[in-house]
């Protein structure tokens, strides 16, 4: 389970490090930083797949995306004594830090404005990969450090506890993560990349009239949804077939009391309907409700045949009617069994009834002086790795 999330210098995050629990809930107003934590973590994930310089440039670039206030805050500015000002030079260089730690092992990366040299490139906005870090356990340090990623050298621990660099030339816009796995030598990264491609985010569930959900698709065995829900059909019968097929149909009756969901299939196309107490014939998927179809692809997600190691919801309330939230928040809970989950949601009714069934991790955020911070906590210590 990850214990801690690191952000620094992305956005309204200047310098946040927050605790996680089983079940993780994200409130706070709305621009204090909900989806800044949740695009933090998309760009994590992208870290295994080698996608985190074109995930930023999609997000307008480093320049967009960092804090944009100043490096510190005088106690005098913060009491409200002075008025916030640049102070005309830098301590520390400017960066775009995020890391993570479980009990096993950490990670972190370091991203930085590139180095102007005097050949002519059209990619000098691309920020560079300044720094990594694999460690063991929940907190970096020299001998817990198992690879190390400064500039474009890497070196590892081997199976003897030997530091190795393999590494000398990595490209500025490459990780260690994806371009310097050594099975032998260097598991470590394999498992690290491996665990973070597992990582399962949803967003953008459609439930719009043309969304793919609602219409026939191809059907073929798919243990976890899509991530915009086109895949639900097969999510389902999947489930029926190979996965918690009794927890499916628990979290249907609990939402949808009396109601049944079965597959139907066409020439190798599948297509939900739900038959409801009082109907005549059972409902296509392209007649539910959005908030109805909300909710199946909620419950497709959670009761994964594959749980993720660690799944993300970004306000998964969204379309459900007030009454639908115990069962989700049920739902949610049976998942966490399986899975570590992170909501981000504006919905305290949601969070009241998830903290009467589970053991949650509440995370209020509030803003001061335009930067995210946490009511009623203390950062817990973090290191960064070192340029």
């Amino acid at each position: 389970m990850i214990k801690l999330l690191a952000i620094s210098g992305y956005r309204s995050l200047r310098n946040l490090v927050m605790e996680l629990g089983q079940v993780t809930v994200i409130t706070g107003a709305n621009g204090t930083g909900k989806s800044s934590i949740y695009r933090a973590l998309n760009l994590l994930a992208d870290i295994a797949q080698n996608r985190i310089i074109p995930s930023l440039a999609a997000d307008g670039g480093l320049q967009s995306t960092l804090w944009a206030g100043p490096e510190t805050f005088a106690r005098s500015v913060k009491q409200g004594q002075y008025p916030v000002q640049g102070t005309g030079s830098r301590r520390a260089p400017i960066s775009l830090k995020l890391g993570f730690s479980s009990d096993t092992f950490g990670y972190a990366i370091d991203l930085g404005l590139p180095i102007i040299e005097k050949e002519v490139t059209l990619f000098s906005r691309d920020p560079h990969i300044k720094a990594e870090a694999v460690w063991h356990g929940e907190r970096l340090s020299g001998h817990s450090l198992l690879a190390e990623r400064r500039g474009p050298a890497v070196q590892v621990r081997d199976s003897a506890g030997i530091w190795q660099q393999p590494f000398h030339s990595l490209a500025v816009f490459d990780s260690m993560m994806t371009h310097c796995i050594d099975p032998q030598n260097a598991p470590e990264l394999l498992m690290m990349r491996e665990r973070m491609r597992n990582w399962r985010f949803y967003d953008h569930l459609r439930t719009d009239k043309d969304a793919p959900a609602r219409k026939p698709q191809i059907g073929t065995q798919t243990p976890s949804l899509a991530s915009d829900g086109a895949s639900l059909a097969a999510a389902i019968q999947t489930i029926r077939e190979i996965g918690f097929s009794e927890d499916l149909d628990e979290a249907i009756d609990d939402a949808f009391p009396g109601a049944r969901l079965s597959v139907i299939e066409n020439q190798g196309y599948l297509e939900l309907q739900m038959e409801q107490p009082g109907l005549l014939r059972p409902l296509k998927s392209a007649e539910l409700s959005d908030g109805t179809l909300r909710f199946l692809l909620l419950a497709a997600a959670l009761l994964s045949p594959r749980p993720p190691e660690l799944m993300i919801l970004n306000e998964p309330e969204t379309s459900l009617h007030p009454e639908l939230l115990p069962a989700l928040a049920r739902l949610i809970c049976k998942a966490s069994d399986r899975s570590q989950i992170i909501i981000v949601s504006h919905a305290s009714a949601l969070v009241s009834a998830l903290g009467s069934g589970a053991d949650i991790t509440p995370v209020t955020l509030y803003k001061q002086l335009g930067e995210t911070l946490i009511d009623n906590s203390t950062s817990p210590p973090w290191q960064w790795p070192s340029r």
